[in-house]
């Protein structure tokens, strides 16, 4: 079957998420952990804290920005809506569960804006948002 444009989008931009992360110092456990009542992205250590990354994906003109030009007021992070950390809350509490770890974690969010006409990825990282 093959894939979608906005899969390939998201896998891309899951790619680029995890070498983000690993370029801070992060080990990446586990990628896509999926249950049927929710998703996780990304699981990755950082030292002794468990961080469970939703990655939003988005083609965009970054030449926009660096003309100054800041008229969008959209952000792509505003695509985790609640029902979209409901289903990530249950998700985690499942891995914590399954896992059986009783340590510290959190939740954080990754925009990957991707410009394929500049050939260029742009990486926002928002830690510690709230489930």
């Amino acid at each position: 079957m093959a894939k979608t444009e906005k899969r390939k989008i998201g896998d891309f931009g899951e790619s680029i998420a995890c070498k983000f992360l690993v370029k801070k110092g992060f080990e990446i456990v586990e990628r896509n952990y999926l249950r049927k009542w929710g998703e996780v992205d990304i699981i990755a250590r950082l030292k002794d804290t468990i961080h469970f990354v939703e990655v939003k994906s988005i083609n965009v003109d970054l030449s926009r920005n660096i003309l100054g030009d800041d008229s969008d007021t959209w952000q792509a992070e505003e695509n985790i809506h609640p029902y979209k950390l409901q289903r990530m809350a249950r998700t985690v509490e499942t891995y914590l569960l399954e896992k059986g770890f009783e340590g510290e974690w959190q939740a954080d969010a990754m925009v990957v804006s991707i410009d394929r006409n500049m050939k260029k990825v742009k990486v926002k990282f928002i830690e510690n948002i709230p489930l």
